[in-house]
Parts: C-alpha cells; structure tokens; sequence
C-alpha cells in the first residue's frame, strides 16, 4: 500500500504542481445555480474536483464546515470522488485528545472518511497523538506554526532552552516522535522568515503551508525559505469562491492555474 507522501509525489509529478485545494465549502456562499440540488455541498465540491484535478498534488477538505451542519456523507461523498480522480485527501481537522479519545477521532478521519493524512494538535504531547501515529501509511501533519495571527500567543513563546515553542515542536516531530516516519508539519505561509527557521531544524520534512490566497501570503518568500523540503501550498477560498456565478468551476480553475503557476515560477 502506497503512504501518503508516496501518493502525493506522484500526483504532484504528474500535475506538476504543489498546490493544494481546500474545499472549505459553506453552504451560504455556493452559487445558486446548485442551491436546489439534492446535495449542494457535494455537488459544488464535484464541480470544483472535475475543474482542478490536474493542477493539485491534493485537496484539504476542512472537516468543520461539514460537521457544523451535519453533512459528513457530502463530506464521504467528496473524498470518494477525488480518490476516483487519483488525487489524495488530507483532512483538516486539527485533532488532539487524551489517548482513548485520539483513538476515535483517528478511526473517524482513516475509516469513517478515509482520509489519507489528517492535521492535529500536539498540545497534549506524545501520548494525545499516538494513535494517529500508529496509522503508517498516513501521513500526521502536526500544528507548528500556524498562519493565524494569535499564533504567536503561546507558539512563540521562548523556553529555558532558548527555543521558541514552535522550534521545540519541531525538534520533537523530526526526532522522537517521527518512529514510524509519517509525520509532516503545519507551517503557515504568512510567517517566512519563521518557515526558515523550522527548515533547518527539520531538514527535508513535508511542510503543509497554508495561507495563500485570502490570507495573502507572499508566495516567492514562501518558496524561496521552504526550500529544501517538501512542500504541499494550500489556498481555499481564493480558488474556490472565485466567481459566485454559473461559470464558478471555470473561474476556479483559472485561480488555480493562475496560483499553481507563481508556485512553479519561484520553485
């Protein structure tokens, strides 16, 4: 069985691309031509795959605006789809609970929706995260240094070591939590000079970079300071919602090629 960071080289050398779609999809902003259809969510969701499968290395369904309104099959339904499209999913959940419950909420992200990497908290340690790590072939993207601005609140607070939290956070997922060598990390994209910092600590570890887009991160700073490593770049609403209208999966399409294109031009 393929792991994850072995179906996502492959989809990223085939589409010649890092990018990563989120499907952050809200019922309030799906166009109107689907507000009828017997499923909205999934529908705008297929329409968006069919229109960008061959630009992606994966998409990021946000598990949120799924469960908020109990559409968890559309959210089944979607992941299906990209599968059948030969794209990976990575689900966005940012999990972390005590050992018992962690083992639930990685039996819901890998069996009920059979999502091929999740994103979690490591605020609880080792013991919170486990039962996601014994799950080999998927790939664990573990909370670093978040691309919200309240991020510098605790993650970069400076330890007695000198290290700042992120940087130990680091430290820990490259070293002695990384047995089984399935964990990546989440580095938000609007920090740099910070991506820099957590390369050198890590070497060639996968890095999930959100932040492009709407969140406006500077795409050439981004690249030119994660190099060294893998890269998985995600924008969502920038792509997604970028036309409210009938010609929604066209237009999206365009912001993804548009997006997919100033990647490869600083890789």
């Amino acid at each position: 069985m393929s792991t994850f960071f072995e179906l996502v080289d492959s989809c990223s050398q085939k589409n010649n691309s890092l990018l990563c779609i989120g499907l952050d999809t809200d019922p309030d902003r799906i166009p109107q031509i689907l507000q009828n259809d017997p499923d909205p969510i999934f529908s705008f969701n297929r329409e968006i795959i069919d229109a960008t499968s061959d630009l992606v290395s994966c998409y990021k369904p946000q598990i949120a605006y799924y469960g908020a309104i109990g559409a968890e099959e559309s959210l089944q339904k979607s992941i299906e789809y990209a599968h059948k499209k030969g794209v990976p999913v990575l689900l966005d959940a940012k999990r972390g609970d005590i050992g018992s419950t962690a083992e639930k909420y990685a039996e819901e992200a890998f069996g009920r929706f059979s999502a091929d990497a999740v994103t979690i908290n490591p605020y609880m340690g080792l013991d919170s995260m486990q039962a996601f790590l014994d799950y080999t072939d998927k790939g664990i993207f573990i909370l670093c240094r978040t691309s919200n601005p309240g991020g510098t609140d605790i993650q970069n607070l400076v330890l007695e070591s000198g290290q700042k939290v992120y940087e130990h956070i680091a430290e820990l997922a490259s070293t002695k939590w990384n047995k089984n060598k399935n964990i990546a990390l989440v580095v938000g994209a609007t920090r740099p000079e910070e991506i820099a910092d957590i390369r050198d600590i890590t070497g060639n570890m996968m890095f999930l970079l959100p932040g492009v887009g709407a969140q406006g991160a500077d795409i050439g700073r981004m690249m030119e300071n994660g190099q060294g490593g893998g890269m998985i770049i995600s924008s969502s609403r920038a792509i997604i919602y970028a036309s409210s209208q009938s010609d929604f999966a066209e237009q999206a399409r365009n912001a993804a090629q548009q997006t997919r294109a100033e990647i490869n031009q600083n890789r």
